[in-house]
């Protein structure tokens, strides 16, 4: 299976580079895993409701040119559904069952994703109602998919 994570903005703390790190080299051996990031918008602190939509559009666009017409999109949304990490872990393996063999997980800049975005994909998922940076996310994220690999093939850590 080949997990992708697109994110908006590069990741500049050296914590949560190392902490991704890690996990994607945790990865290693049981999918093949890449995190691609894009550009984000620049954009001032009070926008209107047009800019912000002006800012996600730009940023969405971007997104999706890195996303493959074959893969599979789970989009990270407030408004989302609520797995479990177990659930997640089912999630994962009935796709790879079922011949979904790419996945990408799609997390958006500060202001969220574009419609475009989420039109494109297939599902939507969501951590919480509570606000998260998204560069914190991309951490999260990864962790929950080793976690989700390790409870499929039955191997402790889940626990």
């Amino acid at each position: 299976m080949f997990i992708q994570i697109v994110g908006v903005g590069k990741l500049k703390e050296k914590y949560l580079v190392q902490g991704i790190a890690e996990y994607a080299k945790r990865l290693g051996p049981y999918v093949k895993f890449e995190m691609l990031e894009v550009p984000d918008e620049k954009a001032p602190e009070n926008m209107s409701e047009a800019e912000i939509r002006q800012v996600k559009e730009r940023e969405g666009e971007r997104l999706l040119a890195l996303i493959k017409s074959e893969a599979h999109v789970i989009a990270l949304a407030i408004d989302g559904k609520l797995w479990s990490s177990e659930e997640l872990a089912a999630e994962l393996d009935k796709l790879a069952t079922y011949g979904t063999s790419h996945v990408v997980f799609v997390i958006g800049g500060s202001n969220g994703l574009s419609d475009a975005v989420l039109r494109r994909a297939q599902q939507k998922l969501s951590f919480g109602r509570m606000t998260l940076p998204h560069q914190l996310m991309r951490l999260v994220l990864v962790e929950q998919i080793y976690r989700a690999v390790k409870i499929n093939r039955g191997e402790p850590y889940h626990k």
